[in-house]
């Protein structure tokens, strides 16, 4: 057989592609450099099919392979996979961490990005985002319980982020609502350097007993491969296999492949059918289709078996009568699940799924040997490795190098800044802050969100982290919070991923909650660039270093490169997410001041620490110098002190200080329940608006004041009383005063006159 222009309608079986050796294929035009196609002819023996290069384009691409991060992310391999309750039950590599909780539960959690489609079509790219995030979770046996969102846009007044922030919050809502998950917290940040490319994070928790858990594998000779769900469309061909793995230009992104469309009520109806299955002992191993589709869950299924696997691919339902192998090996199509089934659960298999009205056929089996085959209409189109393909991709050290101008930024503190000098001033000031878009209200967003839907939500938004209860009779439950300053990731990538963990550490410890372990979606811009990846590099080189001294593994996560628009990168953002057990969520703390006359304390010391901030940002649109010091020894007592205080009894408020200082921590803890707060401040201004780590405030009551005094002291930690709670104004003695009706009106208009009423 000759090439020649009619040969364009030969399928390109495997057959047809040894004889073809020399036929043109669009290798570049799906996002594969020269020297990999020509390792894929390497790998093969030959030229790749049609079929096969589709299910190397995508299974290669920098979102499914992490090619130019696994170098990195291996040290997190290092890290002890225990925690104060045992040992990881799942971690790296699966689908999602799966951690013991103690009783007999384990909860599984992971945060992935779902950031270009978001920007191409915001509504779809999110609420597929939560999507995807659900099914890792119930492919690990747990029924999922809570989702959250960190989310990051441009400038709240862009014309864009006025396009996409409503579509992305409605997504997140809609999807979410709609299959009955809480949305538990998240994060809504504005920097300039996410205009034109938005962050779309999306965190899912679920729980399981230990006997429940599954993997991901292909095992046992003859036993059956079976695709169940939604059908297949040409929704999401390429998807963000391919768009997550290319930057944006100026003028949007150069590449637009089909954003998933996504069906809630689908996914609720896989959801529970997917758990019945499980209980019913029909599963050997499963997988679902998210990024790649197809070509992800047969090669990753094969290659974490014993075995090979051969496929029918024209058995497999479609929506599109008219699409090619290669479409539907590429198709990111949603709500669906892969599973291997023994031959004598098959039936059984199939009374569950029809019951459900889940539509499920049988398209391959587990054979012998070591192979993935696939056939179309009885010709062979794939005869790869599967590792080839899931597992043995290309592995770049991308070369890094510290920019030059790292110095200057550094250099360039927030110590020559002007300062708020009188107490009329440093009111103006603390009222800005309270307005700008980072510290404002975020009901807007959140209230389109269901945050008790099951009836287990513990603390939700704007709480410093979310709790669910678990277990309804013991009242075990867990506490959830993601946080990253990319500000200060910028000034340090190494401090600010510490930063970033420090935060969450501290946000679950102040519900009372022994944090356990850390998930991370870690956000930046193109590996090719030398300098984004020496930011990389700092910042998984500091988050690994900062879980071993605090004892927490990395159970999992995501990288998103490619986030810039041009030349312009976003900030390094390395979201880190923890979750916390807590014995009884009934003893949990709430971050608002409940009563009048209770102690006000501060845990911790303050620094001047103001490079970086907020008060930089808002007063004076100011970047540079170094980020606040990083102590996780303090973090450590700290978290020890609030969770034996918590545990006693001995708290009627806490509250991390992180964005805004004591500044913003006395505001929201004011505002939560219209109860006011009286101060005296050596330095107010310091005091203020310092983003010194490793510190809270508490409301304590008079009975209890001296005993949180001593278990400050018993873990050597500083404790300063700084006041009492009660009228109706927030007051730093000899300053000012401001009634907290005032800073509500200031705190709660900035969204809304942006983007006008939320909808109903």
């Amino acid at each position: 057989m000759t090439d020649a222009p009619a040969d364009s309608a030969v399928l390109d079986t495997v057959e047809h592609a040894s004889e073809t050796p020399d036929r043109e294929q669009p290798w570049a035009e799906l996002g594969l450099k020269s020297d990999e196609y020509e390792r894929i002819r390497e790998i093969l023996g030959r030229r790749p099919t049609s079929a096969e290069l589709a299910m190397y384009s995508v299974m290669w691409s920098e979102h499914c392979s992490y090619k130019s991060s696994k170098v990195h992310l291996k040290k997190f391999g290092e890290l002890p996979q225990e925690t104060p309750l045992g040992k990881t039950l799942a971690g790296i590599g699966e689908n999602a961490g799966v951690i013991d909780i103690g009783q007999g539960y384990a909860v599984t959690f992971k945060v992935e990005s779902h950031n270009h489609p978001s920007y191409v079509e915001p509504y779809q790219g999110a609420a597929t985002g939560v999507g995807g995030i659900v099914r890792d979770i119930l492919a690990m046996g747990a029924r999922p319980v809570a989702v959250m969102d960190p989310l990051r846009f441009g400038p709240l007044t862009a014309d864009d982020t006025r396009r996409v922030l409503p579509g992305i919050v409605a997504g997140v809502g809609g999807y979410g609502n709609c299959l009955g998950l809480p949305n538990i917290g998240g994060e809504v940040v504005f920097d300039p350097t996410y205009l034109g490319n938005p962050l779309v994070n999306a965190l899912c928790v679920g729980v399981l007993r230990h006997e429940d858990l599954h993997l991901a594998f292909a095992s046992g000779v003859g036993n059956k491969v079976v695709l169940y769900g939604a059908r297949t469309g040409g929704d999401g061909i390429g998807g963000v296999s391919v768009l997550a793995s290319e930057t944006f230009s100026e003028g949007g992104p150069t590449k637009r492949p089909s954003v998933q469309v996504g069906d809630p009520f689908m996914e609720k109806l896989l959801i529970e059918c997917t758990l019945e299955l499980f209980a019913a002992g029909v599963v050997n191993g499963i997988q679902d289709l998210g990024g790649a589709g197809l070509s992800c869950a047969t090669s990753e299924l094969a290659s974490a078996g014993d075995g090979g696997m051969r496929v029918e691919l024209d058995t497999v339902p479609l929506r599109d009568s008219s699409l090619s192998p290669e479409e539907i090996l590429m198709s990111e199509s949603q709500e669906r699940m892969m599973a291997v089934v023994e031959p004598q659960h098959l039936d059984a298999f199939m009374a569950i799924c029809e019951k459900w009205d889940v539509e499920a056929v049988t398209i391959g089996e587990v054979t012998d040997g070591d192979r993935l085959v696939i056939d179309w209409h009885g010709r062979t189109v794939v005869d790869v490795p599967p590792r080839s393909v899931a597992h043995d991709g290309p592995v770049y050290e991308r070369p890094f190098a510290r920019p030059a101008s790292q110095d200057a930024l550094q250099a360039d503190g927030a110590e020559r800044l002007p300062r708020p000098t009188t107490g009329d001033e440093l009111r103006e000031t603390l009222l800005r802050l309270v307005g700008s878009p980072n510290l404002a209200d975020k009901s807007w967003v959140t209230d389109q969100y269901d945050r008790y839907v099951q009836g287990n939500t513990v603390l939700a938004q704007p709480e410093d982290a979310g709790v669910v209860r678990v277990d309804e009779e013991s009242h075990l439950g867990v506490a959830v919070s993601t946080d990253c300053n990319g500000r200060f990731a910028q000034l340090d990538p190494y401090a600010g991923a510490q930063l970033a963990l420090a935060e969450a550490f501290r946000n679950v410890a102040v519900t009372g909650a022994l944090p356990l372990a850390v998930t991370d979606c870690l956000n930046f811009g193109s590996p090719e660039d030398p300098a984004v990846m020496w930011q990389f590099e700092q910042a998984t080189h500091g988050l690994k270093d900062a879980c071993a001294v605090l004892g927490i593994p990395v159970t999992g996560g995501n990288v998103s490169f490619y986030n810039q628009t041009g030349e312009t990168a976003i900030l390094p953002t390395p979201v880190v997410g923890v979750l916390g057990v807590i014995e009884d969520v009934r003893r949990r703390v709430t971050q608002g001041f409940a009563r009048e006359g209770d102690h006000v304390l501060l845990l911790g010391e303050t620094r001047e620490e103001l490079s970086g901030s907020t008060w930089a940002d808002v007063v004076h649109d100011h970047l540079g110098g170094l980020p606040p010091a990083v102590d996780l020894e303090a973090e450590q007592a700290l978290a020890a002190v609030l969770q034996e205080a918590g545990r006693r009894g001995l708290l009627t408020a806490a509250h991390d200080l992180s964005d805004g200082g004591l500044a913003m921590a006395l505001v929201e803890a004011s505002l939560r329940h219209d109860v006011g707060v009286r101060v005296e401040l050596d330095d107010p201004f310091v005091d203020l608006f310092s983003e010194s780590s490793a510190r809270a405030i508490v409301a304590v009551a008079e009975e209890h004041h001296e005993e949180l005094v001593t278990l400050a002291a018993d873990h050597g930690l500083a404790l300063s009383s700084i006041g009492r709670t009660g009228g109706d104004a927030v007051e730093v003695v000899g300053s000012f005063s401001v009634p907290i009706s005032e800073v509500r009106a200031a705190w709660s208009a900035t969204l809304p006159a942006v983007l006008g009423p939320m909808l109903s």
